[in-house]
């Protein structure tokens, strides 16, 4: 797996698009699509919108990572990173950024390269992959 984070509007899109040579239609939007879907596709944008609509259903997001890397290896992740900034009032956006997180860092442990963009720009963070750090 590979995972592209960083803040909204950054350019993560484009990035993994650009690294991949995937086009945008081979990624599924975490704001739509269902669990199935994730283990079809070649990459997922708005993850973390699929993780908001696993805890307004009721579903369950601790297995999450565990699942997708057995099921979809292969699979680009592009996230929001919600862990920076004001904690929000709400007590269920509190609990979103804390699964976010935690689901975020479990996929990390299981991706083979992990970039965050800023501006566009990407920071590799881990690259397991064969000639990387």
């Amino acid at each position: 797996m590979k995972m592209i984070v960083g803040g909204a509007y950054q350019g993560k899109l484009e990035y993994a698009r650009k690294l991949t040579g995937y086009k945008t239609e081979e990624f599924a939007d975490g704001s739509r699509c269902d669990l199935e879907e994730i283990f079809k596709v070649r990459g997922i944008t708005n993850f973390h919108l699929y993780v908001k609509r696993c805890l307004e259903t009721g579903e369950s997001w601790e297995r999450l990572a565990k699942t997708v890397a057995e099921k979809n290896p292969e699979l680009v992740i592009v996230t929001n990173e919600l862990g920076y900034g004001v904690v929000p009032c709400d007590p269920a956006d509190r609990r979103w950024r804390e699964a976010v997180g935690r689901v975020c860092t479990a996929l990390a442990r299981e991706s083979s390269q992990v970039i965050r963009v800023v501006c566009g720009i990407g920071m590799v963070l881990k690259d397991e992959t064969d000639g990387g750090c």
